[in-house]
């Protein structure tokens, strides 16, 4: 039978033709447990269930690694009888522990996970999981006395897309059933800023609104960030707002043109972007222009049409005139005058020719 560890074990062992004789229990070292309803060794966790002539059935409970082994009952006539039983005991392994990160770690930094649980029997299995989803690491299981250690390493380089990934170790084992232990880490990747200016506007004009967002990302989180036009500061207007990291035109002028960068910084870095603002006359983006283009659309399609037609009819007229040569000089070899070689040309359906014949 099979037991976990702490768990009780019963053993029974019947007879169905016994002449009033003991039966008796003995431990894989052969010293006798029970004899009848005798208890022969004294230990508090080995207690009796059963005795009678056709059943004896013990117990042993908090079962231990050293309980494991081969029981076996003996029924003593001429000769004595014996029956075994194989007790296998499992172990349920230690809780995980994920060694080998410490935080934060930088970007571009090689990094390895080591997942490691101890005194499974038999050995435990490690899976990784990377935000869920199942990687592979690489095994090792080693043998101490009856329990198994086991590793299982993960290695990579990180980048900044790896801030906040968390790597989960399962270590599953058959004494564990559905339940396996779990230890989870979460990854804190340090690096320089990533800047990007975005707009709301694509063709800015006079009196409208704008507003620029200067998306920036980093560890640490790279703020304040500074905005600055032409090199140089802002103005101070009241028609431009900062708020955090917003830039807010409440109504475009051409004053406003210029360009107006972005910087963020941490203690890994500085970057920045630039977004160069030119603010349109609203009569140059209206309908009228629009107008133009259009125009100026349909003429190019009809200019690139007549090329076409052009060059069709051109080798149209250059494929028949070939053909009335090659007719007039097929008439003009075959007929004895000119009259006769026309005719030719024109349908090549003149009638045979007549012929002389002096006898």
């Amino acid at each position: 039978m099979t037991v976990t560890e702490g768990s009780t074990a019963s053993m029974t062992c019947r007879v169905d033709h016994n002449d009033n004789t003991s039966l008796q229990w003995s431990n894989p070292a052969q010293q006798t447990l029970f004899f009848g309803d005798k208890k022969a060794l004294r230990d508090s966790r080995i207690n009796l269930v059963r005795a009678s002539w056709q059943e004896l059935t013990i117990s042993i409970s908090e079962v231990s690694l050293h309980d494991e082994g081969e029981y076996t009952c003996s029924l003593f006539t001429m000769p004595v009888k014996t029956a075994k039983a194989y007790l296998t005991v499992h172990r349920v392994p230690d809780e995980p522990q994920i060694l080998g990160l410490t935080k934060p770690v930088m970007e571009g930094d090689d990094v390895t996970l080591t997942c490691v649980t101890s005194g499974s029997k038999p050995a435990a299995d490690i899976r990784w999981f990377k935000n869920g989803q199942e990687v592979t690491g690489a095994k090792e299981v080693n043998l101490s006395g009856k329990t198994y250690t086991v590793r299982s390493s993960l290695q990579m380089k990180v980048n900044q897309d790896d801030d906040g990934i968390s790597y989960t170790c399962q270590v599953d084992h058959v004494s564990l059933a559905s339940n396996p232990q779990l230890a989870t880490e979460v990854l804190e990747v340090q690096y320089a800023p990533r800047v990007e200016i975005k707009y709301s506007l694509p063709f800015p004009q006079e009196g409208q609104f704008l507003k620029l967002e200067c998306v920036s990302k980093g560890n640490p989180l790279p703020d304040p960030v500074l905005w600055t036009k032409d090199g140089g500061e802002l103005p101070d207007q009241d028609r431009m707002i900062v708020e955090g990291r917003e830039l807010t035109f409440i109504s475009l002028n051409k004053t406003d043109n210029g360009t107006y960068r972005c910087e963020a910084s941490n203690h890994l870095g500085t970057d920045h972007d630039e977004y160069k603002l030119f603010v349109y006359d609203p009569n140059a983006l209206g309908p009228h222009n629009t107008d133009h283009a259009l125009i100026g659309g349909v003429v190019a399609v009809v200019a690139f049409v007549t090329l076409c037609l052009i060059i069709v009819l051109g080798r149209y007229f250059a494929r028949h005139k070939g053909t009335y040569l090659t007719n007039e000089a097929k008439g003009a070899d075959d007929a004895p005058d000119a009259d006769t070689a026309i005719i030719n040309a024109e349908g090549n359906h003149a009638s045979e020719e007549k012929k002389e014949y002096f006898i």
